[in-house]
């Protein structure tokens, strides 16, 4: 992992370095300009953060969960198990060293923030709390949101971060990885004064993450052992997390079931997809007339679905379709399921969040376009409604609303004069009402 430093011997929380930031920073807040005696790190990251949020001084973490939905959530993310691994080698040691330890997911939303109890009471007014939102698109530069968006280890000192309330705070941040995959799970964030961003302290915190990474391998590793020694075993963990199926913003389903995530043709993504909509179990010939856009017997049905079975045979149990109706034994997170109930139940902002595109984008089936034209309509109705310019700007960075005239003329009238995304957006507006015969309204 790389280090965030721009000079090996520079003290990030140096007075020079500081005092640069600061006269920096102050020239951001006044005309949006990014230059001044900074690191390129800190640059790019502001430049970022200035297309999401036009004024540093609105850079404020929101919460995106209520304690019951932050601790569901909690439970079902793989980060859980490495929980203890993190307690043993950051917390413990944070306690007695005035140092705050966080646990993002891979959006930036801090799952636990544990530590100095005195510094925790002040970092909850800047919202530095579990449920809260540190991405750079809610707070701007920071350890956490930076090190998502370089996929590599990072350090904030004081007045690098975009938000001024941040200032009085240093802050490393280290992505952790999924061991099969390679994807980005989450953070672990160390806060505090200065020795947050030590060079030391870099060091312990990647140590921490190579650390939890590898505990997570033997976890992943102990819950392939046949199911018989499984049983017995008085290691058994519990479930690093629910078997899921992602089928937003792709044309392959994959399928997350505790192995190497598992790739789908269309036609089996579209099948499953229907089963995990319908717990109760569906009948061949109920699958033939959701899942084909074309007439299709029973028989076709089957043959597909011995294919099915064929392809998840490696998978665990909980994804192996029964017969009989055909239905799962247990329950398969959705992609598209979660956005819909985050939409239902006002939070939006999640929702937008984890959404990757539309639903199975090529696909033809009666089920699938009906989910897909539900998902995204309800998607837009609450990005327009909430009127909220870094929540309309993240919708118009989705592909399917590059043509979207009005939203973007929406975004036209919500972004403020000096927003140096505004020429962008005039831009595109006025090439979408060319293209459409309008007159600018």
């Amino acid at each position: 992992m790389s280090p965030s430093r721009s000079h090996a011997d520079v003290e990030l929380s140096s007075d020079t370095l500081q005092r640069n930031a600061f006269a920096a920073h102050e020239a951001l807040g006044q005309d949006g300009s990014v230059g001044g005696s900074v690191r390129g790190l800190v640059q790019d990251s502001w430049r970022r953060s200035l297309a999401f949020l036009p004024n540093p001084a609105t850079a404020h973490a929101s919460l995106f969960y209520s304690e019951d939905e932050l601790e569901l959530y909690r439970q079902a993310h793989p980060l859980a198990a490495i929980k203890p691994v993190i307690d043993r080698l950051l917390v413990q040691p944070s306690l007695d060293a005035g140092m705050l330890v966080a646990v993002g997911d891979e959006n930036g939303r801090l799952l636990w923030v544990d530590g100095d109890l005195e510094l925790r009471r002040r970092a909850e007014g800047m919202l530095f709390v579990a449920g809260a939102d540190w991405s750079e698109a809610s707070v701007g530069t920071s350890a956490p949101g930076t090190a998502l968006a370089l996929k590599r280890s990072v350090q904030i000192a004081g007045a690098e971060h975009f938000n001024p309330v941040v200032h009085p705070w240093s802050c490393t941040a280290v992505p952790l990885h999924d061991p099969d995959s390679g994807a980005v799970l989450g953070v672990i964030d160390i806060t505090g004064r200065a020795e947050a961003v030590a060079t030391h302290t870099l060091a312990l915190v990647e140590a921490a993450v190579a650390a939890a990474e590898a505990e997570l391998s033997v976890h992943r590793l102990r819950s392939r052992l046949p199911r018989t020694r499984r049983q017995h075993s008085p290691h058994t963990p519990t479930a690093l997390y629910r078997p899921s199926l992602q089928i937003l913003g792709t044309d392959h389903g994959m399928v997350h079931a505790g192995g190497p995530p598992l790739e789908l043709s269309l036609r089996h993504a579209e099948l499953l997809t229907l089963l995990a909509l319908h717990p109760k179990g569906l009948s061949a010939d109920e699958m033939a007339v959701m899942a084909y856009p074309e007439d299709a017997s029973a028989t076709t049905v089957r043959a597909e679905m011995l294919r099915l079975r064929r392809v998840l045979a490696d998978q665990s149990d909980g994804v192996m379709p029964r017969s009989r109706p055909y239905r799962l034994p247990d329950e398969l997170v959705v992609d598209a399921v979660q956005v819909l109930n985050y939409l239902h139940r006002g939070a939006h902002r999640m929702a937008l969040a984890i959404y990757r595109g539309p639903v199975l984008p090529r696909s033809q089936s009666p089920a699938i376009v009906r989910l897909r034209s539900e998902v995204s309509t309800l998607l837009r109705d609450a990005v327009l409604g909430d009127g909220a310019p870094d929540i309309v700007l993240h919708y118009l960075g989705l592909a399917e609303a590059e043509d979207d005239v009005e939203a973007w003329r929406l975004a036209l009238r919500l972004l403020p004069r000096r927003s140096p995304r505004r020429a962008v957006v005039v831009a595109h507006v006025e090439r979408l009402e060319a293209d459409l015969g309008w007159e600018r309204a």
